[in-house]
């Protein structure tokens, strides 16, 4: 099922941390210190040149919420709650039920760490179901937008920025005292991982929960009912097949979750507003960059593929 189909390349920009195989853009992303990966799933950079005048018309869909800094590029989104512009500024980004329309002018640079389910739950901090589909201001959840750019230099490496974002978080775990997320939340993403077209009763059985209960928690810290929570994860996984960002060996695999092809173009349809077939044919660099950083956390999380090791792509 659209095995045939080359994913196409925006010519127009320059990523500067490579390509896949197959000319697609890379971020550096990598998993969290240990200590901090009950809360923190991925961290990335992502440096892009482009030429000054150029916009770049895109889209993000992202599972969990995100803190995102960008030092450089001027973006607007069309989130849920009307247009954003921003500039160089530090934003919370909740999880998306679909894909969000994004542009971006000139070269830019993008920093940030994606929470895991329960994280902000844990650690007290905004509710994600109240920030789906919208970007905010870090300001807006209890940490100053400057504070997290002071901290920043905008000429350090990106390791140095991601230790910066770690030990922030850090600090902030510490003085919570460190509250764990919700077990039952990790056990459902792992679920929505490995097998997002279990059956909720499945689900609930294999987290121990009665399924009413799986539904309050998954709503809480996922900010979607479970069966949205699956739908999108599998969706998500064959749109990362379709740019390239996947394990070939799972195509298949990916495929045989939807009954058939009406199936999978209708649901992938509604999500990303467009057919997989036109979703493989246009350029996707932004969308693309994050589902090649979740699909490399995806496949670390199921012990399919260590830390730094080479992903399938690459």
């Amino acid at each position: 099922m659209y095995h045939k189909v080359r994913p196409a390349i925006d010519s127009a920009i320059v990523p500067e941390q490579g390509t896949t195989k197959g000319g697609q853009p890379l971020s550096y992303n990598r998993a969290p210190a240990p200590d901090l990966a009950p809360w923190i799933g991925r961290l990335y950079v992502t440096k892009v040149a482009a030429p000054a005048d150029y916009t770049l018309q895109c889209g993000l869909f992202n599972d969990t919420a995100f803190l995102r800094i960008q030092l450089a590029g001027l973006w607007e989104a069309e989130t849920a709650g009307g247009r954003i512009e921003a500039g160089n500024a530090a934003m919370f980004c909740g999880p998306q039920s679909h894909r969000m329309p994004i542009r971006v002018t000139g070269s830019f640079i993008s920093v940030g760490l994606a929470f895991r389910p329960g994280a902000c739950t844990a650690l007290r901090g905004p509710r994600v179901g109240e920030h789906l589909d919208r970007l905010a201001s870090t300001d807006l959840v209890g940490i100053p937008s400057d504070r997290i750019l002071a901290m920043l230099e905008p000429d350090a490496e990106p390791e140095e920025w991601l230790h910066a974002l770690e030990a922030m978080m850090r600090k902030r775990i510490e003085h919570m005292g460190a509250p764990l997320p919700d077990p039952i939340s990790a056990r459902f993403e792992d679920i929505s991982y490995r097998d997002p077209a279990m059956s909720i009763a499945d689900a609930a059985a294999a987290c121990g929960v009665e399924r009413r209960k799986l539904e309050r928690v998954v709503n809480r810290d996922f900010g979607l009912a479970p069966k949205q929570v699956l739908r999108r994860a599998r969706a998500l996984d064959m749109a990362s097949f379709l740019r390239g960002v996947a394990d070939k060996d799972e195509a298949d695999e990916m495929a045989l979750r939807y009954y058939d092809e009406s199936h999978l173009i209708h649901e992938f349809t509604e999500l990303f507003g467009i057919s997989p077939r036109q979703f493989a044919q246009t350029p996707q660099p932004i969308l693309t960059l994050s589902l090649e950083s979740r699909q490399a956390r995806r496949l670390e999380a199921l012990h399919r593929l260590e830390p730094g090791q080479t992903r399938p792509w690459e």
